[in-house]
């Protein structure tokens, strides 16, 4: 018996690759709880918050040079993925398009980081951070989800977090090289991510010569939409803490990112917990609403008494997990800690409530919300911020997931109410 289960998982292609995928992942999480310390001991909160708000800046850059490729170059590739003459032609189509849009990225990062006054005052922080987006366009990840091939996403993944550990560790011994962090984080992916695509070409034998000019623009025209509801989804992540450091200081920034490095553990599982029941429960949606509701009910709830278990223990533990991060203002940062734990709770709620709202196949629906709560969510904080500060960037949060949460149950509960009379 024993037997014959280990064999089912050693054969099982899900399995194993989910095992390799969340290897990769954990890697991912791992790496900040290792660095976030001693660059805090090293650096000092406050320029750990500058550099935690240009990272911000370049994940958020990374939406205009990605341009919907994560998702539908990932969708394209896999239904193609048995047709070399295709996989060729998405390839470096995608690859050519990304080209432009780096160069246009780069272009205007460039100028903004010279002449506006908000960068130019640390401008060699910015301009040491422009790899980050080098090493994004290279990046052959989406290609690698098109067909399937785990492994060398989790090797790249840890390949890149290495070089990063090892730049901080052995090159960060005082305040002043704080400016260098972004720069490894980048070096770290142009080196990993060049590696696999320089082995994807000569592997398949793609030529960057069969480029059609009229492919690229037809996708930069068919990926717009879906590249302009990435943008808000990106704010969505990455804007809190830009606001802070706009409308706040570098002080306020450094106590936010903390926190956020904290509570992100627990929000990347949730995120990553949706992706592998996301596609059961739409099956069982459409073969059988009773019996979808029942699988949703049942994982969604043992989950949320996972992290509503978790964010007790979090809470009742804030200052001593505080205090692995950083050694003063402790008292501080647990009281932000404390309050910040709902956000893991209640994603708990409206990301379950979100799989009904898109296995319902109300997409345009979850588009138009998303757009509306990202815009109401920031413009709140940009009001908050001055007198409340990281307060009340945590308040508008957890306001902004009970309205999404409200929302969403109005949406589907009238698939509760017919599930009853079934």
């Amino acid at each position: 018996m024993i037997k014959s289960i280990i064999l089912f998982f050693k054969n099982n292609k899900q399995f194993n690759n989910l095992i390799v995928y969340g290897v990769g992942q954990g890697f991912n999480l791992i790496t900040p709880l290792l660095v976030v310390p001693y660059i805090v001991s090293i650096c000092g909160v406050a320029n750990y918050g500058k550099v935690s708000i240009a990272m911000a800046i370049f994940f958020f850059l990374m939406v205009f040079i990605d341009y919907g490729s994560d998702i539908i170059g990932v969708k394209e590739i896999a239904v193609n993925r048995e047709n070399p003459q295709q996989l060729e032609k998405i390839f470096i189509t995608t690859f050519s398009t990304k080209f432009l849009l780096l160069l246009l990225t780069l272009s205007v990062s460039a100028v903004l980081f010279y002449f506006v006054p908000f960068f130019n005052s640390e401008r060699t922080l910015f301009f040491l951070g422009l790899p980050i987006l080098v090493g994004q366009f290279i990046n052959p990840t989406w290609y690698l989800q098109g067909i399937e091939n785990f492994k060398w996403i989790t090797i790249l993944t840890i390949v890149s977090k290495l070089i990063y550990l090892f730049g901080i560790l052995f090159f960060i011994h005082q305040k002043a090289d704080y400016i260098f962090i972004n720069l490894f984080w980048g070096i770290g992916t142009i080196i990993a991510n060049g590696i696999t695509f320089i082995y994807l070409i000569n592997k398949n034998s793609f030529s960057f010569q069969n480029t059609i000019k009229a492919e690229v623009i037809s996708l930069l025209k068919s990926n717009f939409s879906l590249f302009s509801s990435q943008i808000f989804v990106s704010l969505q992540m990455y804007a809190p803490i830009m606001l802070i450091g706009v409308f706040g200081n570098n002080l306020m920034a450094g106590h936010y990112k903390i926190v956020e490095q904290i509570i992100v553990i627990f929000k990347t599982y949730i995120y990553l917990f949706f992706n592998f029941v996301y596609p059961r429960i739409c099956y069982l949606l459409e073969s059988n609403i009773q019996k979808g509701l029942r699988f949703w009910k049942t994982y969604n709830g043992l989950n949320f008494i996972f992290i509503l278990v978790s964010m007790i223990v979090l809470f009742l533990f804030s200052v001593q997990v505080v205090s692995y991060f950083s050694k003063t203002e402790v008292i501080e940062i647990s009281n932000l800690l404390q309050l910040a734990v709902l956000i893991p709770i209640l994603l708990a709620i409206s990301i379950p409530f979100k799989q009904l709202v898109l296995g319902f196949n109300h997409q345009k629906f979850y588009i138009k919300i998303t757009m509306v709560m990202v815009a109401v969510n920031l413009l709140a904080m940009m009001i908050v911020i001055p007198y409340f500060k990281i307060v009340g960037v945590f308040i508008t949060l957890i306001a902004t997931e009970l309205i999404t949460i409200c929302i969403y149950y109005i949406n589907v509960k009238g698939k509760f109410h017919l599930n009853k009379t079934v």
